[in-house]
């Protein structure tokens, strides 16, 4: 059996809640404290195929992915920035948007040599706030949009959270979007009220299923949305 050691904690602001980092070895975990349910994992260091296939999925599909504008929501270990970097190409520009910043910490600490560490990346950009307040005061710059905020549709954290999977929030960062570019929201589980309002907002929407490691683990559910 691991041993995991509890080595940084940080509060989640308008939540009440913690995010602690733990580490094994070699390995690392996040887990959110302090909700009605106890403690939740969030991610960790060995099982990230779906948090890969958010930042790779969306940059494939474009046309020009070279000189590619990227928002991603949601920092977490790194591996979505590392992934929408393998695919774009020098000249592209990769915001990540973090609300804490002590996850930003622990990136450019040890913890970033399991991404490869991608903030040192001369192409990577990092706004430390609300991906919702930037989506909110930007039109028609990024080509991708990728979400990977609290636990998709149906949030642990902040209930705040919830505006970027109504209408308001998808009309948003579609607003956000360059014409042909794409939003890819990732989640943990199906969610048909929220692919109806993807559906409904015109774009055109794919649902894809991926597996936590490879072909094996968990399934998770990155729905596509293209903006003509």
């Amino acid at each position: 059996m691991r041993h995991w050691t509890l080595i940084e904690e940080a509060p989640i602001p308008g939540s009440g809640q913690t995010l602690g980092l733990y580490e094994s070895k070699d390995d690392f975990y996040i887990k959110i404290s302090g909700n009605s349910s106890g403690s939740q994992d969030l991610m960790n260091t060995r099982v990230h195929g779906s948090e890969d296939a958010l930042g790779e999925l969306p940059c494939k599909r474009l046309r020009n992915p070279a000189s590619a504008r990227v928002l991603i929501g949601g920092l977490g270990m790194g591996f979505t920035l590392a992934a929408a970097l393998k695919v774009v190409g020098d000249e592209a520009e990769v915001t990540v948007a973090e609300l804490i910043p002590q996850v930003v910490d622990w990136n450019r600490g040890r913890l970033g040599v399991h991404s490869g560490r991608p903030l040192d990346d001369p192409r990577t950009r990092v706004h430390v706030g609300d991906v919702a307040k930037l989506l909110q005061k930007t039109r028609d710059y990024y080509d991708v949009i990728a979400l990977d905020v609290d636990n998709g549709p149906e949030g642990l954290t902040k209930s705040a959270n919830d505006w970027l999977y109504g209408i308001s929030g998808i009309e948003a960062a579609q607003d956000a979007l360059r014409s042909g570019g794409i939003v890819a929201y990732w989640s943990a589980g199906q969610d048909r009220g929220f692919h109806d309002r993807l559906r409904r907002s015109g774009m055109m929407v794919e649902e894809v299923v991926v597996r936590g490691h490879g072909n094996k683990g968990s399934r998770y559910i990155i729905w596509l949305a293209s903006k003509d």
